[in-house]
């Protein structure tokens, strides 16, 4: 019995090891029938997830050499081109440069990498692939900097439709040169370009042109300027020649600008103008009161002087007179004028108190007569006057020693019979003092300096806006 029971136990277990052999092969056959997932019953498979041995490639990328154009050794391939502009960030008057930041499309043909597609929709790529094929080799003409955008990843989008057709678009800031004319500056107009071109493809083997002729250049509404109004956008394109190489298909995107004038007048025009006006207050101070006329004519040179080199400090070192220098030194010349008014007022009124002292110093008998009609003419008048004055005709003529005589009586008797129009007389030689200190230069210039100054405003202002 015992050897009975070892025996059904025996071949139990061996049953038992068969059967687990086998349903191992099986699985290892691939014979075992698995339960299959409900999401494979599904319409629309993903089959980047279904793999069948070596994974298949949507875009025969490895087939080809891309290292040459497309249809290399036929005709020029040509390349579409559209721009839009996001921003204009800056321009700069002493570089003369701008800086843009733009989207840059660039649309061709390559057949190499057509793909069939049932629902003949296109796939997008992001800049890895870029590195992979051939794309132009545009670059920016007369460039200082530029970069594309990596925040947060490679700012490159490339587009690949079934029959081969490929949009590849970026965004680029860009510092680019401007050629500026400072003549009517700040009253100016200023046209600047941003041009493109193949660098190494001539017209032979690439044609670059803008897609949709005008419309390819597109521009955000938002964009503004602090300095500068944006007047207009345009595309334009012409062939450039190197001797060395050969010709270029070479594209234009014209930008015109008008500066504001606003900050200008504010900053330079009114201060100058103010310190002209400011520099005629001179002529209404009196011509004896000399710290207070030549100190106000070197302040408003001083001023003038300060906002000349502001100006010019602000700006390129250019070989040609600009419209805001001629305002300035014309400014500049009225007030130093002013200057040179009150050295000629000076002089002459010394001149002219050294010729009364000396006529006192010959009369000395006159110095105390300040009422008579002799000390109004103010020490100018001829010895046949003084004898007129004296009470004799101008043809009887007086020895020295009568004249001297007479004439103190005569003045001693006028003082005399005269004392009861004291006070009238008092008031008319404090007149006629007003009158006498004010020069005539003095007067001709409250006149002349305003007039020629708003003469000349009148022809800059016609002429430059």
């Amino acid at each position: 019995m015992p050897y009975f029971t070892r025996l059904i136990l025996f071949l139990f277990c061996l049953m038992v090891l068969v059967e687990s052999r086998k349903t191992k092969r099986k699985r290892w056959t691939g014979q075992v029938e698995t339960p299959k997932p409900s999401h494979l019953y599904k319409k629309n498979l993903d089959v980047t997830k279904i793999r069948k041995g070596k994974p298949q490639q949507l875009l025969r990328v490895d087939e080809h050499d891309f290292s040459m154009r497309p249809a290399f050794g036929g005709p020029a391939i040509p390349v579409g081109v559209d721009v839009q502009v996001e921003s204009l960030d800056s321009i700069s008057e002493v570089d003369m440069d701008f800086t843009m930041t733009l989207y840059l499309r660039h649309y061709w043909k390559d057949e190499r990498l057509a793909f069939s597609s049932a629902t003949n929709k296109s796939m997008t790529f992001d800049g890895r692939l870029v590195k992979k094929i051939w794309v132009p080799d545009v670059f920016f003409v007369h460039s200082k900097r530029s970069f594309t955008h990596d925040t947060t990843t490679d700012n490159i989008m490339l587009r690949v439709f079934p029959d081969g057709h490929v949009l590849y678009s970026m965004r680029i800031t860009v510092t680019a040169m401007c050629n500026m004319d400072f003549s009517h500056f700040p009253l100016d107009s200023q046209t600047c370009s941003l041009e493109l071109e193949s660098y190494a493809y001539t017209d032979e083997d690439l044609m670059l042109y803008w897609k949709n002729g005008d419309e390819s250049l597109k521009t955000d509404e938002k964009i503004s300027l602090s300095q500068f109004l944006i007047q207009k956008f345009h595309t334009t394109s012409r062939l450039a020649f190197y001797s060395s190489t050969g010709w270029y298909n070479r594209l234009y995107i014209n930008f015109t600008l008008r500066r504001h004038i606003f900050f200008f007048l504010l900053q330079t025009y009114f201060p100058a103008t103010l310190m002209v006006m400011l520099s005629w207050v001179s002529f209404w101070i009196d011509r004896r009161a000399v710290p207070a006329r030549v100190s106000l004519g070197i302040t408003t040179v001083l001023t003038m002087t300060t906002i000349i080199t502001g100006v010019n400090a602000s700006m390129p070192r250019v070989s040609y007179v600009k419209a805001v220098d001629i305002y300035l030194w014309v400014s500049f010349v009225f007030v130093f004028l002013s200057v040179l008014e009150y050295a000629a007022v000076n002089y002459l009124t010394t001149v002219q108190e050294r010729k009364e002292r000396r006529l006192r110093e010959k009369f000395p008998c006159m110095c105390g007569m300040l009422h008579s009609k002799t000390m109004m003419l103010d020490g100018s008048y001829s010895e046949s006057e003084a004898n007129s004055l004296a009470g004799y005709p101008r043809s009887h003529i007086l020895t020295e020693e009568e004249r001297q005589d007479k004439i103190v009586v005569h003045l001693g008797l006028s003082g005399d019979t005269n004392a009861a129009r004291k006070k009238g007389l008092l008031k008319g030689q404090m007149g006629f003092r007003i009158f006498q200190n004010t020069h005539a230069i003095d007067k001709y210039s409250r006149l002349i300096f305003p007039a020629f100054y708003i003469f000349f405003n009148l022809i800059y202002w016609s002429v430059f806006s």
